[in-house]
């Protein structure tokens, strides 16, 4: 096989999440490309916990489909999971011969094979508890399906050497063990994982990280040196990054007492002349929003990160969603508009985080990064990221003449003035949350009010002929159309691929920039089309929603949307685009080429 998707899941304490760590980890040091996606129950500690892996010897956009390989620890917590671990008649399916699926369990679907493995006995016997069956499980991995065996084994060594020489070696023994039973009882069915290089050849360096740890990375390269925030989930690793490794880049980062607190602190260091940014997901937005206000009066540049989870309230913590967007959109008293940025995958994460910086300083506006728990939280395999492709932009500071006499919020051609920061001789002004003149003195006049109305969101003007603001693939003139964005585009990149292969004519636009929205963009892309799909994770088919206000749809231009943790499958698409493609053809008027009744 040059593709395979395993998912597993299991209790807390069985090491399901350490085994797809340890899976891919070996993927990667083996010159495979992989995404690791990982899921738990709701509970403080303990419930069940998941790992779906897909490995692959080209690049990859989505965790999969169908599972190729499903191993369940414990039959009830693997149902819990549900559509995010399917399965169907080409699944081998492996268990834990302790916990016995019951009669009805498979509901109509009949795995290819299932195979009952002791895998908690040979834990016990080689450990004297059920500690270790997640080696013992990568073992029988290992030999099945030739995943690896010395990159794991390494990796293990790496892991457990730190724990002592008895721990290292009863995994190792656990380890072995699974191995040896594999060899002893060979399934039938299973595919070998092709190599990822050939004979002899030395790997390419790869890269690994998740979604969360590549936007702080990016952050730092882009000149930040303040962070401001408050744990939540599932964003916190990106305030845990840059704890480690931002004070060595000449940065600090506060973890304020709440969101708000951390929202403020950054808008503070903003407006003394640092490159400032917070994080945070849905519910801590809802605190931040009348700091982003403040940022947003006051001109300040500052890049919000909300990795999306499901809502609304305290919702589903550990799942991801996309039904955060007309809340970065909307979520704001008076007239305002703030660029609102998604990346697709976890490589692009670090392009749209260094954009986000670079959108704010150059407009002196709040940025809001609409990441999602799928992408902030999952790991991924991919090519080193080239960053000399990348410039830099700088806030527009200003001149020694314009300090003579200095105007923080003069009206320009552009709309952009020149920004002061503390210790600017002749530099200083008023930035408050009230509206003011020119000079930042506080005013009531409702006529000075419209102009600095029109100043703030005129100056974002150039940002819908940004070139990068949508991406587009597939057919230039065709009749069908995809549109998805964050974490769904990958889905939808699959999907366009495999209904080219069925011949069905369409193209698909991935936007980075969700708002406000580029209508030349969506002009062009849409001129030959007649029907399509917005794909998207929301129950309400939010980016749809918005489009149908700015840009005039085509009517068999549809919404395909639905809540979180219920993932899209590519194979879904593309039979809704057969489908769409059935009825053009239908309906075909020689006329005019296509149409829709």
């Amino acid at each position: 096989m040059r593709d395979l998707t395993i998912g597993m899941a299991g209790a807390g304490g069985d090491g399901v999440v350490s085994a797809g760590e340890s899976l891919i980890t070996a993927a990667a040091a083996g010159g495979y490309y992989g995404i690791l996606t990982k899921s738990f129950g709701p509970q403080i500690r303990g419930g069940e916990s998941s790992f779906r892996l897909r490995m692959s010897t080209s690049p990859v956009h989505t965790p999969g489909g169908v599972l190729d390989v499903a191993i369940a620890l414990n039959w009830d917590d693997f149902l819990r999971f549900g559509a995010e671990l399917p399965i169907d008649g080409h699944t081998i399916f492996i268990y834990d011969a302790q916990y016995p699926p019951a009669p009805s369990a498979w509901s109509g679907v009949t795995p290819a094979e299932v195979i009952a493995a002791p895998i908690a006995a040979i834990a016990r016997e080689l450990a004297g508890h059920d500690g270790a069956k997640n080696t013992v499980v990568l073992g029988l991995l290992a030999e099945w399906f030739g995943i690896l065996p010395d990159g794991l084994l390494t990796g293990l060594r790496k892991r457990f050497g730190k724990k002592g020489a008895e721990v290292l070696a009863r995994n190792e023994r656990a380890f072995e063990a699974g191995r040896r039973y594999a060899i002893e009882h060979p399934i039938a069915g299973a595919a070998r994982l092709d190599p990822a290089r050939r004979p002899g050849e030395t790997p390419a360096p790869m890269l690994l990280a998740d979604g969360n740890e590549m936007c702080a990375a990016a952050a730092i390269f882009a000149g930040c040196t303040f962070f401001g925030g408050y744990p939540i989930t599932p964003s916190t690793e990106i305030m845990q990054f840059l704890g480690r490794e931002l004070w060595k880049h000449g940065g600090v980062v506060l973890q304020a007492e709440d969101e708000i607190a951390g929202a403020g602190a950054a808008v503070g260091a903003s407006f003394a002349g640092r490159k400032a940014m917070t994080a945070t997901s849905g519910p801590g937005m809802s605190l931040k929003t009348e700091m982003l206000g403040l940022a947003s009066i006051a001109e300040l540049p500052l890049v919000c990160v909300n990795v999306q989870r499901g809502g609304p309230a305290t919702g589903m913590p550990t799942k991801s969603e996309q039904a955060d967007l007309f809340q970065a959109v909307f979520s704001a008293h008076g007239d305002l508009v703030r660029p609102v940025l998604a990346p697709t995958s976890v490589a692009d994460t670090f392009a749209t985080t260094v954009e986000a910086f670079n959108i704010a300083e150059q407009y002196q506006t709040p940025v809001i990064l609409l990441s999602d728990g799928e992408i902030g939280q999952r790991k991924e395999v991919v090519d080193p990221i080239d960053t000399r492709r990348f410039s830099i932009v700088e806030r527009r500071r200003p001149s020694p003449r314009e300090l003579e006499s200095y105007v923080r919020y003069a009206f320009t051609e552009t709309g952009v003035s020149p920004i002061s920061e503390p210790g600017m001789a002749g530099g200083a002004y008023l930035a408050s949350g009230i509206e003011h003149n020119e000079q930042g003195a506080p005013t009531a006049s409702g006529a000075l009010h419209a102009r600095m109305n029109a100043k703030r969101i005129g100056k974002l003007e150039p940002l819908a002929r940004w070139p990068g603001a949508v991406t587009v693939s597939g057919e230039p003139d065709a009749p069908i159309a995809l549109i998805a964005w964050g974490s769904v585009a990958g889905v939808a990149r699959e999907a366009l691929r495999l209904a080219e292969r069925r011949g069905v004519h369409a193209k698909l636009l991935v936007p980075t920039l969700l708002y406000p929205i580029p209508q030349g963009a969506y002009a062009d892309f849409l001129a030959s089309v007649r029907a399509g799909l917005v794909v998207e994770q929301s129950h309400q088919g939010q980016l749809y929603r918005l489009l149908r206000m700015f840009v005039d749809l085509p009517d068999g231009l549809g919404s395909f949307a639905r809540s979180g943790a219920n993932p899209f499958a590519p194979t879904e698409i593309v039979e809704r685009l057969v489908e769409l493609a059935q009825a053009l053809q239908r309906a075909r008027v020689p006329e005019v080429g296509v149409a829709i009744d």
